[in-house]
């Protein structure tokens, strides 16, 4: 067998064909809801997480984003008045970001477009079995590629006033 016709080739390939087809169907939702796709990942895991907050470390290593890369993103996103920052009155280093009311309904108008593209090129395809299988397998490859993308999604929150 040619190493060009390594089966591993061929799912990297596949992964990065399913990506590339996920994003040029979905960036058009968000773009018309005023988001690009780094800002509704920013809101979702917002939304998904404790007291939909996280602390912006944990943020940034969530997204993938650097600490400068998730600052800027959090800067557009408070100009818009869809997430506040929040600091933490016993930790003067840890600062929070906090989605806010107008970015859950930013959220809520995005959400069923976005939700029929996952049915429409994911949850309809694939039974029961298939999806938790699928899911699992997605897991463990996440927990190599990207160990900090759960990061503070359970963390004790101590801090509740907002700056």
């Amino acid at each position: 067998m040619s190493p060009f016709d390594d089966p591993r080739l061929t799912a990297m390939g596949l992964i990065a064909e399913v990506h590339a087809g996920l994003s040029a169907r979905m960036n058009p939702v968000f773009q018309a809801a005023g988001l690009s796709w780094i800002d509704f990942e920013t809101l979702i895991r917002l939304s998904r997480s404790p007291e939909q907050r996280l602390r912006m470390t944990d943020l940034a290593t969530q997204t993938g984003l650097s600490t400068s890369g998730v600052t800027r993103v959090v800067d557009r996103l408070e100009r818009e008045s869809l997430v506040a920052r929040m600091a933490c009155p016993t930790d003067r280093r840890a600062s929070y970001a906090v989605l806010t009311d107008a970015g859950r309904e930013r959220l809520s108008d995005v959400l069923p477009r976005h939700l029929a593209d996952i049915d429409d090129c994911y949850t309809t395809l694939l039974d029961d079995d298939e999806r938790a299988t699928f899911l699992s397998a997605l897991r463990k490859m996440r927990d190599v590629v990207r160990p900090g993308a759960t990061a503070g999604a359970a963390a004790e929150r101590e801090c509740t006033t907002p700056a």
